[in-house]
C-alpha cells in the first residue's frame, strides 16, 4: 500500500515535470519566433526609412533642378542666351517628368515595380529610336534570337525570369539595330557632335539592358533607384547647357 502511494505521487511529479518542461519548450519556441519577426519588422522598417530618405533627397534635387531651369529659360527668354535646337522644348518635358518619376517612387511596390519599369525604358527607346531615324532613316531590328542560358538552355520559364529575359531580348536587339544605323552615317562636320551624342544614348540604353538582364524580383529596389537617379542625372546635365551659348 505504501509503495502504491510512492508510485503514485513520482509519477505524478513526473507528469508536471514533464509538463513544464513541454511548457518550457514552447515559451522559448513561441519567444525565438517572436524575435525573429521583431527583427524582421525591424529591418522592414529600417530598409523603408532609407527608401523614403532617398526620395527626399531626390525630391530636393528635382526642386533645385526646376529653380535652375527657370533662371537658365528666362536667359533664353531675354535674348541673352540661345539654347541647342530642340533642347529648350525637350528639356520643358523632362523636367516635368523627373518629377513625376521620382513621386511615383513613393507607390513603387515589388508588385508594380516591373510594369513600371519596363514601360519607362520602353519609352526611353523609343524617344532614343525616333532621333536615330530622324539622323540615319528607318530603324529596322532583328528579330530576337531564342534566349539561352550560357549552357544553351533554354532559360527558365518562372514568370518573371521569362518576361525579363523576353524584353531584354527584345531591347538588345533594338539597341543593336540602333547601332549599326548610326554607324553609316557620315560624323564628319557640323553633325558629328549630334550624332557622337546619339550615339552616347544608344551605348547608356544597351548598358542598361545588360544591367536589367542580370537582374532579380528582389533587385526592384535598387533597379527602379538607379533609373529614376540617372534620370534626375541626365536633366540635370542637360539643364546646365541651356543657356551655355552666348547670343
Amino acid at each position: 500500500m505504501h509503495n502504491g502511494k510512492v508510485t503514485m505521487v513520482a509519477t505524478l511529479v513526473l507528469a508536471l515535470f514533464a509538463a513544464q518542461c513541454s511548457r518550457d519548450v514552447r515559451e522559448s519556441r513561441d519567444s525565438n519566433v517572436g524575435e525573429e519577426r521583431a527583427a524582421s519588422d525591424g529591418r522592414v522598417a529600417e530598409l523603408q526609412r532609407e527608401r523614403n530618405d532617398e526620395i527626399t533627397r531626390l525630391s530636393e534635387r528635382v526642386t533645385e533642378i526646376e529653380r535652375e531651369y527657370g533662371e537658365a529659360n528666362q536667359k533664353v527668354e531675354s535674348g541673352n542666351r540661345t539654347a541647342t535646337a530642340g533642347l529648350r522644348e525637350e528639356l520643358k518635358e523632362d523636367v516635368a517628368n523627373i518629377k513625376k518619376a521620382v513621386n511615383d517612387l513613393s507607390s513603387t511596390t515589388p508588385e508594380n515595380w516591373w510594369d513600371r519599369h519596363e514601360a519607362a525604358m520602353r519609352q526611353t527607346a523609343d524617344d532614343i529610336e525616333a532621333d536615330v531615324a530622324r539622323i540615319a532613316g528607318k530603324v529596322t531590328p532583328d528579330k530576337p534570337a531564342n534566349t539561352t542560358d550560357r549552357s544553351g538552355e533554354t532559360v527558365s520559364t518562372e514568370p518573371f525570369t521569362s518576361r525579363r529575359d523576353k524584353f531584354v531580348a527584345n531591347l538588345r536587339a533594338r539597341v543593336d539595330a540602333m547601332g549599326k544605323a548610326l554607324d553609316a552615317v557620315d560624323t564628319k562636320g557640323a553633325r558629328a557632335t549630334e550624332v557622337e551624342d546619339v550615339r552616347a544614348r544608344v551605348k547608356k540604353l544597351g548598358d542598361d539592358v545588360d544591367r536589367l538582364s542580370r537582374a532579380s524580383a528582389d533587385d526592384w529596389w535598387d533597379v527602379t533607384k538607379t533609373r529614376v537617379t540617372e534620370y534626375v542625372d541626365r536633366v540635370e546635365r542637360s539643364v546646365e547647357r541651356l543657356d551655355d551659348n552666348k547670343s
